[in-house]
């Protein structure tokens, strides 16, 4: 009974955890310049980025019933790649983009989602940004753990494509305001020093972490 239960949870969640997974992969490149007035150039950009998504993700939304729930990952993905070129346009314009990690990609994109599963990785003191590099089992078990969470909201996403139209625009909403979550993320991040913490090494091997580096604006 109860693996019959949790198989319609567990099976999308691992899809979702290796969609997350292949996407951070690659971290967008970005065709912005240093700005000097980086918060308002940053603030601009994400009003681009919110318009986008919303047209995205109410478009994959359209196709009603059954046929949406086929609509409903791709739409994710869709919606990741614009605020992840958000993200690096964001780092670009505050002069970080050098220094822009998998991990603080992670943390942008998830932290108002599930904030639980990457909130060791970013940690604010004051004026300071502190990233935790992450290893590769590491971000596994945090991709797994955001698949859970974002699992349950595409099961909302995929019942509100039973309601034609008004349904899409719903989801067309959330992704709006999910968006602006992530720019709010990216811009509290990137206005700030950033400084790097290394992954453990294996100690058994008698390796010591280098120590943590800074960069800033």
């Amino acid at each position: 009974m109860t693996t019959a239960l949790s198989t319609p949870v567990e099976q999308p969640s691992r899809r979702i955890a290796q969609q997350i997974l292949d996407f951070l992969s690659d971290i967008p490149a970005s065709h912005e310049l240093p700005s000097e007035h980086p918060r308002a150039r940053a603030e601009a950009i994400a009003v681009v980025a919110r318009r986008k998504a919303f047209l995205a993700s109410s478009s994959l939304a359209l196709p009603p019933g059954p046929l949406g729930w086929l609509t409903v990952l791709p739409e994710l993905v869709a919606i990741w790649k614009i605020q992840a070129r958000m993200v690096s346009d964001i780092a670009t314009a505050c002069g970080q983009h050098a220094t822009l990690s998998r991990e603080q990609m992670l943390y942008c994109l998830f932290r108002h989602a599930a904030s639980q599963a990457v909130r060791d990785l970013v940690v604010y003191a004051g004026q300071r940004v502190i990233v935790q590099a992450a290893t590769a089992s590491t971000v596994r078990r945090v991709a797994e753990r955001i698949g859970i969470k974002l699992s349950e909201r595409a099961l909302g996403s995929s019942l509100a494509r039973f309601v034609p139209v008004a349904g899409a625009l719903g989801v067309g909403a959330y992704a709006w305001y999910d968006t602006r979550q992530v720019a709010r993320t990216a811009i509290a991040i990137f206005s700030r020093e950033v400084e790097f913490i290394p992954a453990p090494r294996n100690t058994e091997a008698g390796d010591r972490a280098p120590a943590a580096h800074k960069t800033s604006l």
